[in-house]
């Protein structure tokens, strides 16, 4: 049986912080399949759509046959990686033309989104762009966990507890 859930990584190193985070959020929920996209060559949305050829659509029919996806991504300079966001800018890609139908395949599934930094201190407005993303895509949007790697890389009790509850949400 195929797993419901999808993790994301959005990070520049595939075994960072964040990826311990989701590692240890998939210890605890096991059915959660995890997509890199270091794993993709995904260029940048541009107008003329020159990178049809590259991976984003094989990497989107992926990621349409989950019904839930969490985003994970570091905090790099108060947002999400621009490997996120490139992937988000992507989905213009099959929201134009004859590609709606297949762009629309995204909605009803639930979203959330998982965010790494080097403490516990939660940027203000940081899921604003995802809520938006989540109501334009009509995903409903499941909730939000703020996480963080201590000194010397281990992950705190209390932020274990946080994350059970987040998976409890989903």
């Amino acid at each position: 049986m195929k797993n419901n859930t999808v993790i994301i990584l959005g990070s520049s190193r595939s075994d960072g912080n964040t990826r311990k985070i989701v590692d240890t959020l998939v210890s605890l929920k096991t059915d959660i399949d995890i997509l890199d996209l270091n794993n993709y060559n995904i260029g940048y949305y541009d107008y003329s759509f020159d990178n049809k050829n590259d991976d984003f659509f094989e990497f989107y029919k992926k990621v349409i046959t989950y019904d839930t996806i969490i985003f994970a991504t570091p905090v790099y300079w108060y947002s999400m990686s621009a490997q996120l966001k490139t992937f988000f800018d992507r989905i213009s890609d099959v929201l134009h033309g004859d590609k709606k139908d297949f762009g629309r395949k995204l909605r009803g599934k639930n979203m959330a989104v998982i965010s790494c930094s080097s403490d516990a201190t939660r940027i203000k407005k940081f899921t604003r762009p995802f809520k938006e993303i989540s109501k334009y895509l009509g995903l409903n949007y499941k909730g939000y966990l703020h996480a963080w790697v201590e000194g010397d890389n281990t992950i705190h009790k209390d932020l274990q507890k946080e994350i059970k509850l987040f998976i409890e949400k989903l």
